[in-house]
């Protein structure tokens, strides 16, 4: 019965998580960008909801600058590896070393800050699951319905290209840096925006809060395309299967923590699980490989 009760808590988290796993889905899947910027521009997300709500702002204007502070840290990243030429991983590794400093700015030089649901009006919280059930799913379907009209454009099939053949896509005219700066801003934002529904929920931004987030984001939009790669082709639903992934990781981590995981185990069992099914369509490629020669040699022995 306990176990049951806690579904909805990792549900919700699982969803706003997805959120996140959305950003990373544009940089892993559609840029083919190893991006390690979010593990700061989460962090960055939450901190200017937080600092920006406990100074009197309102929350939906408090939600666009954490948007827009992430757009910034994905803006730095992208400059950082087209104008300086410094490999994507590396770039992303900078900023992220570079915006602890700044989160810390940004906290007013506190490891963390508090931001209660009973003293200010939060869209969601951990008190209020179902609601923030809700309001999760609404952030989901406005973000997959703006992302799926975005790269529906001219502007986002040339992002799609540069992400598939970089030298094709450059062959044809476009202009491949600008697509990746891009490609780079709008995951950043998405990310903070992320950071800033989870300090909602959880009641504080915490300097740390975005530590090993780049494994989750990976994790979920793994899972989601092991478990729904085949039946969601549609660009929208794969977006969504990232969000499943989301909670079907959280749900994960619930069951393994009740069955007695030491909760500072958490991040290695995270980094299993990613490993896990990083390796599952790599095992899968060889066996029907395998299977295709066997099949073949003994056709040819007949």
């Amino acid at each position: 019965m306990d176990f049951l009760a806690s579904l909805p808590g990792a549900a919700a988290q699982g969803i706003i998580w997805g959120i996140m796993a959305i950003g990373v889905f544009l940089t892993y899947r559609v840029l083919d960008v190893a991006d390690l910027t979010v593990d700061g521009s989460f962090t960055t997300g939450g901190a200017v909801l937080v600092m920006c709500t406990v100074g009197g702002m309102n929350i939906y204007l408090a939600m666009l600058l954490a948007f827009i502070a992430g757009c910034i840290a994905g803006l730095v990243t992208g400059i950082f590896h087209t104008a300086f030429g410094i490999p994507a991983i590396l770039a992303g590794i900078l900023t992220q070393l570079a915006l602890y400093s700044v989160n810390l700015r940004i906290l007013g030089n506190k490891a963390n800050q508090t931001l209660s649901v009973m003293k200010y009006d939060l869209l969601l919280s951990l008190r209020y699951i179902n609601k923030s059930i809700i309001v999760g799913f609404i952030f989901v379907a406005i973000i997959i319905a703006l992302l799926y009209w975005f790269f529906g454009t001219e502007l986002g099939h040339s992002i799609r290209a540069t992400g598939c053949n970089q030298a094709m896509a450059r062959a044809n005219g476009i202009n491949t840096d600008k697509n990746k700066i891009i490609g780079l801003v709008l995951s950043n934002g998405i990310v903070a925006l992320s950071g800033a529904l989870i300090s909602q929920y959880q009641g504080f931004a915490d300097i740390n809060m975005g530590r090993g987030a780049i494994v989750i984001g990976l994790a979920a939009v793994i899972i989601g395309d092991v478990v729904f790669g085949k039946i969601f082709k549609n660009f929208a639903l794969r977006l969504l299967s990232a969000v499943f992934g989301g909670i079907i990781y959280y749900v994960v981590i619930t069951i393994v923590l009740r069955m007695g995981l030491n909760a500072n185990d958490l991040k290695l069992f995270s980094a299993l699980v990613v490993a896990l099914f990083l390796g599952i369509p790599f095992w899968k490629n060889k066996i029907v490989s395998k299977t295709i020669k066997h099949n073949k040699g003994g056709a040819g022995n007949a």
